[in-house]
């Protein structure tokens, strides 16, 4: 058990250390002499008693700095724009954001929507367009410089901002427990993919928002978040549990409050270009509706399957071979099956011995979209790094996981590298491998969430907190009677006992 769940005698808490309450990080730490001893003082100071300059925030903090370096450094041989014998794939250095330049005709001074489509929602279209005009303006000024490489470079930093500045979030929600976002900030698939897409904005954004919520600031948790999915929709299926858990807590006019705020701000970032460039705006939402099945999904590995265990007659198409002609079922299903994944989740919400946390839920519903969605590409991986550290921040599984993300990224720039010299790199085979490599990884992280939640005793952030951090005007708040009223008429007065402790019990609408 963390050395949190017993609070010190002058009612401060010390920081938690991986070493004694990780029993991964315990058993590998004896390879270095063993976990942090009791004598430990100076690392062992209550919160924001620190003695010495290099505290876990700061650790923290310098280690996500690093990471961020040394992606500039694997990213480094495509920045010069000049990707000759696809030095882009050789050297596992693609980015979007130097080729989309181009595509985007940002290098000719096209404005994002007015004067091109752009494939991505508003808020990132807005977020190219004043990095890249800039940039463009500066060009023409002097012919020598390398649009590209500037455009890079100028995303690279303010995208590491982002970076930066979500992992301090992290820090601030969890003051007990520093050493989790340490899990973000060395997380190989950080260094990989920070910026192969402008995924960091929505990522920066949607955890400004959570902090908020955390503050119990819903109206401003609300624009953050609808602003989040204004750059990429799924911070916008956070609030789904947001709602859930304030109606267990008979708290719903916070989570309304929340919701409406969302809706408005994400209309009105969009409405300037949604009325006079209704067909540009359209792009992104045409992509997504017309888009076949994509590499590495549920959907790709079954079409592999398809092929390897099919019918002898190369006619006859498998189901999944199918699907990815009859696109328009295929999309009804994957969002068939999201849909369910859905009311699982809002149904263990409900239902769970004690109120799950805001992040368990947030987590098992973005990685159901990512399972069951027809398009997973390898930098949306960056999506679910801030949540499973804040729903499940254990080293173990986090580790197994990014080693299969680590093994897809290899096998699939092996695919991108086939695909365009028509030289295949690995047998289709080892995609297919890695593929199902990460989405079993991802599920085994869904059940270990589901298991906690089941059995919160387990849960390490309860073990430190004494309910929900994340949780905000939620934190420590009884079920609404509605849910005691079920409980008692569906359970023994015994089994139904164990709800959220907390202040006296209030209505719906409080």
């Amino acid at each position: 058990m963390s050395t949190q769940s017993t609070p010190r005698s002058d009612g401060t808490a010390a920081i938690d250390h991986p070493s004694r309450s990780d029993g991964f990080v315990r058993g590998v730490s004896g390879a270095i002499g063993g976990p942090l001893g009791d004598h430990a003082v100076a690392l062992d100071r209550p919160v924001g008693r620190e003695s010495r300059f290099w505290t876990a925030t700061r650790i923290v903090l310098a280690l996500v700095c690093l990471t961020l370096a040394l992606h500039w450094v694997q990213k480094s041989p495509c920045q010069d724009g000049a990707w000759q014998n696809n030095v882009q794939y050789t050297r596992f250095c693609y980015t979007d954001v130097l080729a989309l330049y181009y595509a985007e005709r940002l290098n000719e001074g096209a404005v994002p929507y007015q004067d091109h489509p752009v494939e991505y929602p508003v808020l990132t279209g807005y977020f190219m367009g004043a990095l890249g005009l800039p940039v463009h303006a500066l060009g023409q000024n002097d012919p020598g410089l390398n649009q590209g490489m500037w455009f890079y470079n100028l995303n690279a930093l303010v995208l590491g901002a982002l970076a930066v500045a979500t992992v301090a979030v992290l820090l601030a929600l969890r003051r007990r427990r520093p050493w989790d976002a340490a899990l973000l900030a060395l997380a190989p698939a950080l260094m990989l993919t920070a910026t192969v897409n402008w995924d960091l904005l929505a990522i920066g954004l949607a955890a400004f928002g959570l902090f908020a919520w955390a503050r119990r600031r819903p109206l401003v948790a609300g624009v953050l978040l609808g602003l989040a999915g204004a750059a990429k929709m799924w911070p916008l299926f956070i609030l789904g549990p947001i709602l859930v858990l304030a109606l267990r807590a008979g708290r719903l006019r916070a989570a309304l409050t929340a919701f409406g705020a969302a809706l408005v701000s994400l209309v009105l970032v969009n409405l300037p270009v949604a009325i006079p460039y209704r067909e540009n705006w359209d792009r992104f939402f045409e992509l997504n509706s017309t888009r076949p099945i994509d590499w590495g999904t549920l959907w790709y590995i079954g079409r592999y399957l398809d092929g390897k265990f099919g019918n002898a007659n190369p006619a006859d198409l498998g189901p999944f071979e199918w699907l990815n002609i009859n696109i328009p079922t295929l999309n009804t299903l994957s969002y068939a099956l999201f849909g369910l994944a859905c009311l699982g989740v809002a149904a263990l919400g409900l239902l769970a011995p004690r109120r799950p946390r805001l992040a368990q839920l947030a987590f098992l519903v973005v990685a159901a979209f990512l399972i069951f969605s027809k398009v997973w590409s390898q930098q949306f991986v960056l999506w679910l790094l801030p949540l499973v550290v804040l729903a499940r921040p254990k080293w173990g599984a986090f580790l197994a996981w990014q080693v299969a993300e680590v093994c897809y990224f290899v096998a699939f720039y092996g695919e991108l590298l086939g695909a365009a010299t028509s030289k295949p790199v690995f047998p289709e085979g080892v995609f297919v491998l890695a593929s199902t490599l990460r989405l079993a990884t991802v599920v085994v992280l869904c059940v270990l969430v589901v298991r906690e939640i089941l059995r919160p005793e387990l849960d390490p952030v309860r073990r430190t907190y004494a309910d929900d951090p994340d949780g905000g005007l939620l934190d420590g708040a009884p079920d609404a009677p509605w849910l005691d009223r079920w409980r008692r008429r569906s359970v023994a007065p015994d089994e139904g006992a164990a709800t959220s402790a907390g202040a006296p019990a209030r209505g719906l609408f409080t």
